[in-house]
């Protein structure tokens, strides 16, 4: 009975030590590796981010793939538009912007040190809800302008009767919808109608923020999708992926050379073809860069370019230290290659190889209060 019971209380003193070092470590965080959750939180790094809602589903997926090879790094990006994210890159406020619309020449001025890094390649499409019309119905740039500007007002008018022979367009008022917040999105599209529609370049012009001639507004791509599909018999311009995951109808639109064409990533490639050679350094004003209404048989009219913005010296960013800026580079470098891969599964043209070049470049300029960041 004796070592029965030494037995015991032996075990009765291995359990209170035990349970003591379990509720030491509770306390401490430490575990047996000597390193406190303090210590695992500090050695993440979060990278903020914030601009366009264009490439927003793109850039989530890239967070979500670049975390799991690299899990000290999270990506934070708020989809806002492209003009918050000008504005908090402008007042360093993100490690990095994200806009569809290059700056003009004014914000390139106020940014000294700014690089403007294509991202991807993307496309506005012309969505629609017109019961009983599926995805098809063909427009020209002369008709969407005139929508806009409020002066083709029914969906049964002549003018868009004449493009679709043989579909049942119905007596009833177009519902215009467009967006309210300052937008990439908007930019690219009003880039395109100004390319077309001397009227519309003359009286409205192109922008990220408007004043719309007609029609109701939205906050961003999805503000303007759950407009459209809200209230049949309206129209408005949202960004392809968003189109598509949202199941929305779309027309098909006119190019340069008189075919109706419907966005692809191979026609929004065509359309991007040949842009690499014309293109800026990235430490120069890309305030020109323009691919919409472009020529070739295949070409989708409404394609674009969209931007990272990155300061060359990350040092000028309150609270930015050497390590997360290595790490941001790290990400662009990522970004422009490998993350190319997952582009085209979300309706996004990834970048031709002379453009990437180009962008390497970019990122080699890239330096932390004068240290280079790139072997």
């Amino acid at each position: 009975m004796n070592w029965k019971y030494g037995i015991a209380v032996i075990l009765v003193i291995l359990a209170l030590f035990a349970g003591c070092t379990g509720r030491n470590e509770e306390r401490t965080g430490q575990g047996s590796s000597g390193t406190t959750r303090e210590q695992v939180q500090a050695q993440i790094i979060t990278l903020n981010g914030a601009g366009a809602t264009f490439p927003y589903p793109l850039i989530s997926r890239w967070s979500y793939e670049y975390n799991k090879i690299n899990p000290r790094v999270q990506i934070n990006y708020q989809s806002i538009g492209s003009g918050g994210g000008i504005k908090q890159t402008m007042a360093k406020t993100v490690s990095w912007g994200a806009t569809d619309a290059p700056l003009k020449e004014s914000e390139f001025a106020k940014m000294p040190g700014v690089l403007h890094i294509p991202e991807t390649i993307g496309a506005v499409v012309i969505a629609y809800n017109l019961p009983g019309v599926g995805s098809g119905l063909r427009l020209s740039g002369e008709v969407i302008a005139d929508i806009f500007l409020g002066k083709i007002r029914r969906w049964d008018d002549p003018r868009i009767a004449e493009l679709n022979p043989g579909v049942a367009l119905p007596d009833r008022d177009i519902i215009v919808v467009h967006r309210s917040d300052g937008s990439g999105t908007t930019y690219v599209f009003t880039d395109y109608l100004s390319s077309v529609s001397s009227e519309w370049s003359t009286w409205v012009g192109k922008g990220k923020s408007m004043n719309w001639p007609v029609g109701l507004g939205g906050k961003g791509n999805e503000g303007v999708a759950g407009l459209i599909r809200q209230n049949p018999y309206s129209i408005g311009y949202v960004e392809l992926a968003y189109a598509t995951t949202a199941k929305m109808t779309y027309a098909y639109v006119k190019n340069r050379e008189g075919n109706f064409v419907e966005p692809t990533i191979e026609t929004i490639s065509a359309a991007a073809a040949g842009a690499a050679p014309a293109m800026p350094r990235g430490d120069e004003s890309w305030s020109d860069v323009s691919i919409v209404n472009a020529p070739g048989n295949d070409s989708y009219p409404i394609s674009s370019f969209t931007y990272l913005l990155v300061y060359k010296d990350l040092s000028v960013i309150p609270g930015m230290t050497e390590v997360r800026a290595k790490a941001l580079v790290d990400f662009l470098n990522w970004v422009i290659h490998d993350g190319q891969e997952y582009s085209t599964a979300l309706l996004y043209v990834p970048l031709p190889d002379e453009v990437v070049k180009l962008n390497e470049d970019t990122i080699k300029l890239i330096n932390y209060n004068g240290k280079p960041l790139t072997g």
